[in-house]
């Protein structure tokens, strides 16, 4: 995989930031933090307007 040189100097600090693993596991770590990102924007769309369930919702 090709990447700029700001991007490999980008990944090389954050490399060292996180404890002088390899690229790769940097990238895994970006993934990671990025999924986990969207899927509390996506679950969070709701926090806080849903409420539980009465015995007058069952009809």
């Amino acid at each position: 995989m090709r990447v700029s040189k700001n991007t490999l100097e980008i990944l090389e600090h954050l490399k060292k930031a996180l404890g002088d693993g390899s690229i790769d596991e940097v990238i895994q770590v970006l993934i990671k933090q990025h999924r986990k990102s969207m899927l509390e924007t996506a679950i969070g769309l709701d926090q806080g307007r849903l409420t539980q369930f009465t015995e007058e919702d069952r009809g």
